[in-house]
């Protein structure tokens, strides 16, 4: 016998999920035989672990029709469910999940080899320049392994440093000076997991997003732990965060290593660590380039001038004389 249990992404789409008069549940029930009911915000699958995959995969496919399409009919069902039974659909609570109805995957070989070292490894470190979807793909793994119940909680850390402007000069007490540097964080949150169901997440301490300095003295137990611009860690706070690791626990660290804002001489914690940890057992690094760049097709180019590369030559357009 086992057990598992599905976030309810939307409350609201419930009903419609089940049906009328619970009419795709029933189905559901009757084709897997298995038990389902929904309570505390999440639908819980119970029976034969085989059935019990099948059924999570069809209802994570459901929904995630239900949040694209808006509705579900009888023949939506017997679609997934079929498809289930032949085993063509994922395999149940795959790491990559749905954000606003689409499937999340990685775009690029670059992404793809980053996503299968997250699946494989405790300790992955990734640089790359912006618009790799090394923070996005990260809390997408995340929020999947907190749905399938791999990990009790999420754990969302930036370092405060400053990047040409003075913290001091912002408005607001501490946590409203530290805002924006966890905003990005946030956003990136936000495409996976509704805002009213991310606030009850961090009511109950299941998702926290914090500064890197509070991290310090704590051990986390069954934890996604994701250490975002880590290019702005000195060594020791890089050591620091590590070593906050504890059993069951994951960790992901990206960052870009051309782009850090450390006071001039002081050595970037990532570059240390990349160095410092290559080829220790359980610790895969990941080396983004501008080719896996998944953002505005100008965001490359401006990735290339920064970098020294040649500039792309532009074809010419010829105006004929009318």
């Amino acid at each position: 016998m086992s057990e598992t249990s599905i976030a309810v992404v939307d409350s609201r789409a419930l009903v419609a999920l089940f049906g009328t008069c619970d009419q795709h549940l029933r189905k559901i029930r009757k084709s897997l035989e298995v038990s389902i009911s929904s309570h505390d915000g999440k639908i819980h699958v119970e029976g034969d672990p085989s059935a019990v995959a099948k059924a999570t995969e069809a209802l994570n496919q459901l929904q995630a029709h239900l949040n694209q399409h808006g509705n579900l009919a009888g023949e939506d069902v017997d679609r997934v469910l079929a498809e289930v039974g032949r085993g063509r659909v994922a395999q149940a609570c795959a790491p990559i999940g749905v954000s606003g109805g689409r499937e999340v995957r990685p775009r690029t070989a670059g992404q793809a080899k980053y996503v299968d070292a997250m699946r494989r490894s405790d300790l992955v470190m990734c640089a790359g320049p912006a618009g790799t979807g090394k923070t996005y793909l990260a809390v997408a793994m995340a929020v999947a392994a907190l749905r399938c119940e791999q990990v009790r909680k999420i754990v969302l850390v930036r370092p405060a440093v400053e990047a040409g402007e003075s913290l001091g000069f912002l408005p607001g007490d501490l946590q409203a000076k530290i805002n924006p540097y966890l905003r990005p964080l946030m956003d990136a949150l936000r495409e996976m997991i509704e805002f009213d169901v991310i606030k009850r997440y961090q009511e109950e301490d299941t998702i926290e997003i914090i500064p890197l300095a509070y991290m310090r003295g704590r051990t986390l137990n069954q934890a996604f732990m994701i250490l975002d611009e880590a290019q702005n860690t000195t060594v020791s706070q890089m050591k620091m965060f590590l070593t906050r690791m504890g059993e069951g626990s994951k960790i992901v660290v990206s960052g870009d290593t051309t782009q850090v804002d450390l006071p001039s001489g002081t050595r970037s914690g990532l570059i240390d660590a990349l160095d410092r940890l290559r080829g220790i057992k359980g610790v895969t690094a990941v080396k983004l380039t501008a080719s896996d760049i998944v953002r505005h097709p100008l965001v490359q180019r401006i990735v290339d001038a920064y970098d020294g590369r040649p500039k792309r030559r532009q074809p010419t357009k010829r105006h004929e004389a009318g």
